[in-house]
């Protein structure tokens, strides 16, 4: 089974859905018979080669003001969409109904493979953060849910959200498939918690209280800003550490300061401050340092009424750390109050008493039982990411069974379908095109090397020929001297006898010639 997960968020860009797509890539990826793929928007700084599955980050824009940090992907980036048709998915699993899904359209236009979306986040809140004019929110939110309708399956991670997403007018069926949590039940080791506390003023008789994630008011943070303010008032000592980042956080230093508590920001001093109540870490990544803060923490809170799933109020339980959570939260469904959490109403008032309930007075007067419901919440509400990601591969055979027996419903069609189609027939096209062009490279070299073998062939055999004709032309040229001396000696004898002869005749002829003067000299005496 080959598995495509598209998400708007992805590594340097940390949150709880980026997270759980890390997640199900690493975990399915080590299954038997299946591979996994995640494509993503392209983040400045973002390295993509770095994980066990392959990651195909495609172009973006940033949204600015709109989702600070988080970046907008172009479901018309046509030649890295290839790389994912390419990839031939069985599924595709959309995280987010923007971009993700549309790019999840064109892959399904081509390679016909269902698709999964799984609803997150209550985007109706960030859509009204972001847009200001009722009628665009209107059209946004509609835009949105028609996206998710043309899914050929939708999750949502807990009855809450699905109860969410209802309300924007989603009309089909809905199967809650919840999150699990990447740390292993149990505490951290005494040793891992000092150093990952270490330079902080945390007194041992202090109770210490957690947040954990993005700092943004609409998790109910100036609540707690705010109950902190009424424990000071009443005269209670405390420690509150906030873990995270996000675009609220110099309001809520702000609220505290004017409140009158100290605060110490480390991603900003060098030094703690003595005695600070409210601390700010700034984002952990690190999930064993993490941990550690969860096992070192007296109680969780959480008073969130925005997320769907509250993931980390699990990781907390996975540490037997027990949350004050909003009755009738998502993130409080699965929890009994006074057993596996600690359930208030959404106001300061109700959070403040709770924590004076559980830790105000010396010593604490209800630690252990603190302690019990810390213990309950990890045997109850823990689910481990590799649970969770075998129930979800079960449920993609389901589809996969569905769509051979011709079973599978049909998604709503939408006026971006013809669209959505013909981007995925040019990424088709484009996939096809590459493979042509990577077997006529393939082609090419292979016609090259040839060449190359033949030419090394010739060269051996030139190198050859050339031997055979230098010692060649050396044997006549030796052979040729030796005629030449031959020759020559045979001519220096020729002329030496000649020579000889020549003397001797010339010799006889002068004797003969001194007879004749000498005959002629006696005549003429006579």
């Amino acid at each position: 089974m080959r598995v495509c997960l598209l998400n708007d968020s992805f590594p340097p860009m940390i949150d709880g859905v980026a997270n759980v797509v890390m997640n199900y890539a690493r975990i399915l990826g080590e299954m038997p018979d299946t591979k996994s793929l995640v494509g993503t928007p392209r983040y400045p700084d973002g390295h993509y080669d770095d994980y066990s599955y392959p990651v195909i980050p495609y172009d973006s824009i940033s949204t600015g003001p709109i989702a600070s940090g988080y970046r907008a992907g172009s479901p018309m980036d046509l030649s890295e969409i290839a790389k994912m048709v390419a990839f031939r998915p069985d599924i595709i699993h959309a995280h987010s109904p923007a971009s993700a899904t549309y790019v999840a359209r064109s892959l399904r236009a081509v390679t016909g493979a269902p698709i999964v979306y799984t609803y997150h986040t209550k985007y109706d809140i960030d859509i009204a953060r972001a847009v200001k004019a009722e009628f665009m929110r209107k059209e946004a939110i509609k835009a949105l849910v028609a996206n998710i309708e043309s899914c050929n399956e939708v999750w949502a991670v807990s009855a809450g959200a699905a109860d969410n997403l209802r309300s924007l007018g989603f009309s089909g069926d809905i199967t809650i498939m919840e999150n699990g949590v990447d740390f292993p039940r149990g505490r951290a080791i005494p040793e891992a918690v000092a150093a990952a506390t270490a330079g902080y003023d945390l007194p041992e008789n202090v109770p210490l209280f957690l947040f954990v994630g993005r700092l943004m008011n609409y998790k109910g943070l100036p609540l707690i800003i705010d109950a902190l303010s009424q424990l000071t008032a009443a005269g209670m000592d405390f420690r509150m550490v906030f873990v995270g980042a996000g675009d609220d956080k110099h309001k809520l230093i702000a609220q505290a300061e004017k409140a009158g508590l100290a605060v110490y920001d480390a991603e900003k001093e060098t030094d703690a401050v003595p005695h600070a109540k409210i601390i700010f870490t700034g984002p952990i990544r690190d999930r064993e340092v993490l941990r550690a803060w969860n096992t070192r923490a007296d109680i969780f809170l959480f008073p969130s009424t925005f997320d769907t799933n509250g993931l980390v109020v699990r990781e907390a339980a996975a540490c037997g750390l027990a949350s004050v959570l909003i009755e009738g939260s998502c993130a409080a469904e699965g929890v009994t109050d006074g057993r596996s959490g600690f359930l208030i109403e959404e106001n300061a008032d109700a959070l403040a008493a709770k924590l004076i309930d559980l830790f105000g007075g010396a010593p604490c007067p209800h630690h252990d039982l603190c302690r019990e419901v810390g213990r309950h919440a990890m045997d109850e509400l823990y689910i481990s990411w590799e649970q969770s990601v075998a129930k979800a591969r079960e449920r993609y055979a389901v589809l996969l069974e569905k769509k051979a027996a011709g079973m599978l419903p049909e998604p709503k069609k939408d006026t971006s379908d013809l669209l959505v189609g013909l981007t995925g027939q040019f990424a088709e096209g484009i996939r096809e095109a590459n493979e042509r062009r990577s077997r006529f490279s393939q082609k090419t070299r292979f016609f090259y090397e040839g060449m190359l073998d033949n030419a090394a062939e010739l060269r051996s055999a030139a190198e050859i020929s050339a031997k055979e004709m230098r010692e060649s032309l050396a044997r006549s040229a030796l052979r040729s001297r030796q005629a030449l001396e031959e020759s020559v000696q045979r001519s220096r004898e020729e002329w030496e006898e000649a020579g000889i002869y020549v003397k001797e005749s010339f010799a006889e002829v002068g004797d003969e010639i001194s007879a004749a003067i000498e005959e002629a000299i006696e005549k003429l005496k006579r």
